[in-house]
């Protein structure tokens, strides 16, 4: 084949645009730290490289997730520990009432600092956090208890955690603040005003600690599924780990690698334009110099 000057030309010319796209490509890799600019460059590792953050998106977002949880049944075990004091003083004040020592007068103060423990007790119900009753269930925009008296809850608080896995964010706050907590206490507060004998007290320490039982039961529930928790955040951390890994493996450079693949073709490309420049035939102002 007869091999003409303009084909020489044309041919050099193509390499050269070869080589300035690889030169290209290399600056762009390494200005972005990735293997690919665009879907085009390579759709496989476009299409794993979706997916991953895809994953990695999840994750993120059932750590917030966990984060709020972990919050909601932090102040719900804070709030039951103030409720279990609570209980226990009034526990504490019915064995005092009915050992038969006091007075009228005595008796009245007891009876006061037990509707004050009756308020406060009203007070933790209607905790709020984040402008959320955390004790009335779904309906964290209306309190439990309202006047004294305790209003319809809703239903569980649901929080998905983990891909497929869903737990329980509140308490069963009817089982600890209920209508016959409040009701026991008013009768406790009653009969400490009224004429009958201190011995008869003694059927308030019983519903007391019927109630406390209750706090303890509600608790110790509460701490399994914290301990749940923490386990499923665990699992979060390590799968959130090895995403981000997989992610940087798939499209993030090796930058040593790159930088030799760049060294290497300025090389090329300055011995292209070396022999290019052989290759153009001489003008007729060469030959007049």
């Amino acid at each position: 084949m007869r091999v003409t000057q303009g084909m020489l030309s044309n041919n050099m010319l193509r390499n050269l645009s070869n080589s300035y796209d690889s030169l290209g490509k290399y600056m762009d890799q390494l200005s972005t730290g990735k293997k690919i600019n665009r879907p085009s460059d390579d759709p496989v590792v476009a299409m794993k490289g979706m997916n991953y953050r895809t994953q990695v998106t999840e994750i993120e977002q059932y750590q917030r997730n966990t984060s709020e949880v972990h919050n909601w049944m932090d102040n719900s075990d804070s709030a039951l520990d103030q409720a279990t004091q609570a209980l226990q003083r009034l526990r504490e004040l019915a064995v005092q009432g009915s050992n038969g020592t006091y007075e009228d007068g005595q008796r009245e103060n007891i009876a006061q600092e037990v509707d004050q423990l009756r308020d406060h007790l009203a007070d933790i119900a209607n905790t709020k956090v984040n402008g959320k009753y955390i004790f009335n269930g779904t309906k964290t925009d209306t309190p439990p208890v309202v006047d004294g008296e305790v209003q319809e809850g809703g239903g569980d608080v649901v929080v998905e955690v983990a891909s497929g896995t869903k737990l329980k964010a509140n308490i069963d706050a009817g089982e600890v603040f209920s209508s016959d907590l409040f009701d026991d206490i008013q009768a406790f507060s009653d009969a400490l005003r009224s004429d009958i004998p201190d011995e008869e007290l003694d059927a308030n320490i019983a519903s007391l600690d019927n109630h406390i039982d209750n706090v303890v039961n509600e608790r110790a529930d509460l701490g399994a599924r914290m301990n749940r928790l923490d386990l499923i955040e665990d699992r979060l951390s390590s799968q959130e780990v090895t995403a981000n890994k997989m992610m940087s493996d798939n499209e993030d450079i090796d930058l040593e690698k790159v930088i030799m693949k760049l060294t290497t073709q300025e090389s090329v490309h300055r011995a292209a334009l070396s022999a290019g420049s052989r290759i153009i035939q001489p003008t007729l102002t060469d030959f007049l110099r």
